[in-house]
Formats: structure tokens, C-alpha cells, sequence
């Protein structure tokens, strides 16, 4: 099968199509302007013998989600798993002092952009579409259950979001034989603390976690794999979390 990952040229993202590319899916390689990273990550998964192909696109906006899906249509194998990784946020501040601009960027890129995904998802797996069924992760965040004051309580609301579209879409599509699930990750070492302006926050915050340390991208990616796997064929419409007891 082929599996779409957004957000996949690094962290998380480009940990899952990686491990995927291993176990033998073709996979697409979502990213929206880290051409370099995501060419990285194309050699690799080529290396593991599978098709695979980088495409760059805007998800906040319908016709990057369109051109997306298009690209992971032509694949060689039939499309039949789509993880929806792509999200991030910018420094860290009150929401008080959070401007309109602000609070609509993190909203479009962890909300709107699932939504985007998540409807042309349906119209590509449906077999009321032409499609056969298939396999929707969303990647949220622990933040999405715990709040995130004094940093990123847009980002947290917009998460918390995404898992009520993965509760309410499950029960709109199975009986198209399509499965919505989502991954909650807690604190990861990956870049994203520094792309968001505080770079040691993973040494800063590891002691709050039971098993005192930060999770790794690959751990995310596992539980991402399973959920996509027939193995999970009776898992639907809930949310794992991978965040070391947090």
C-alpha cells in the first residue's frame, strides 16, 4: 500500500515514513518548504527498496491539500493509509498578548489543516468515491489534554480540536470501511522545541515525565505503523498516548 505522511521531512514525520519504508509501503512524503530535509528522506526510503516521493504543499490551503492527495494517487500501489503530522508552533507567550495574526496561523496549520486533510482523505478512501477503504491518523499532542499555559495555549486548543474531529469523523466513515485514530505524543526530542524558540525546553522538562526522559521520534512512529496496520482493524475513533506516563 501507499501511506501519505504530512509534516514527514523530520521528526515524527519522516521517523514514520522511514519506518514504513522498512516494512515495505510506498510512501509520500508531505512537507511545506524543507525540500533538502525531505530529498534526505526520499533516498532513504528508496534505499529500502520502495517508491517514494517528496511533494511540497501548503495544507492550510484546499488546492495544496488537492495537489497532496493527487501526487499520492499516482503512486504505483493504491493509497490506503494518511497521517496527518504536519503542525508546530511559534515562541512561547501568554494568550493575552497572542495577536489575531498569530492565534489564525497556529489555528490553519494544527486545525484547519487537519480538517482540509481529513475531508480529502474521505473522498479518496471511500468506496462511495472510488476508493477501498483505509487508515487516517492524526498526530496531536499531550498538550491537547493537558492545556499549555504560559506557552502555546492556541497550539493546545487547536490539538484538542483534532481529537474531537477523530472521535465524531470515526463514527461518520466507518461503514466505509475507513478507521480515524490519532497518536498523542508527549515531550519528544526533536527540533521542534527549538524551531518554537526555547531549545533546551526537553532538559528543562524532563523531570516532569514519570520515566524521566523526553521521548524519541521513532517510539511515535511504532505506535503510528500499528494504528495503520491490520492489527489494529478494530481500533477506531480514540487517541494513543506515547508520552512516557505524562
Amino acid at each position: 500500500m501507499t501511506v501519505l505522511v504530512t509534516g514527514a521531512a523530520r521528526g515524527v514525520g519522516a521517523a514514520t515514513v522511514r519506518l514504513l519504508a522498512a516494512r515495505g509501503h510506498d510512501v509520500v512524503i508531505g512537507h511545506r518548504a524543507s525540500p533538502e530535509d525531505a530529498a534526505a528522506v526520499v533516498a532513504d526510503c528508496r534505499a529500502a527498496g520502495v517508491h517514494a516521493r517528496a511533494v511540497a504543499a501548503d495544507l492550510t490551503r484546499a488546492d495544496g491539500v488537492e495537489r497532496l492527495f493527487d501526487e499520492a494517487g499516482a503512486m504505483p500501489a493504491p493509497l490506503s493509509g494518511v497521517v496527518l503530522n504536519a503542525g508546530g508552533a511559534p515562541s512561547r507567550q501568554r494568550l493575552e498578548g497572542m495577536s489575531d495574526e498569530r492565534i489564525d496561523a497556529v489555528l490553519a496549520l494544527n486545525l484547519r489543516a487537519a480538517l482540509l486533510g481529513s475531508r480529502e482523505a474521505v473522498h479518496r478512501l471511500s468506496p462511495r468515491y472510488g476508493g477501498t477503504g483505509g487508515v487516517v491518523v492524526h498526530v496531536t499532542s499531550r498538550a491537547a489534554v493537558l492545556g499549555s499555559p504560559e506557552e502555546w495555549n492556541d497550539y493546545a486548543a487547536a490539538k484538542a480540536g483534532v481529537e474531537a474531529l477523530v472521535v465524531g469523523l470515526a463514527k461518520e466513515v466507518a461503514a466505509d470501511g475507513i478507521r480515524v485514530v490519532g497518536v498523542r505524543p508527549g515531550l519528544l526530542d526533536t527540533d521542534f522545541h527549538a524551531r518554537a524558540g526555547e531549545p533546551g525546553r526537553v532538559e528543562r522538562m524532563a523531570s516532569s515525565i514519570p520515566m524521566g526522559r523526553a521521548g524519541r521520534p521513532e517510539e511515535v512512529a511504532t505506535a503510528i505503523a500499528w494504528l495503520l496496520s491490520d492489527e489494529a482493524g478494530y481500533v477506531t475513533g480514540t487517541v494513543l498516548d506515547v508520552s512516557g506516563g505524562r
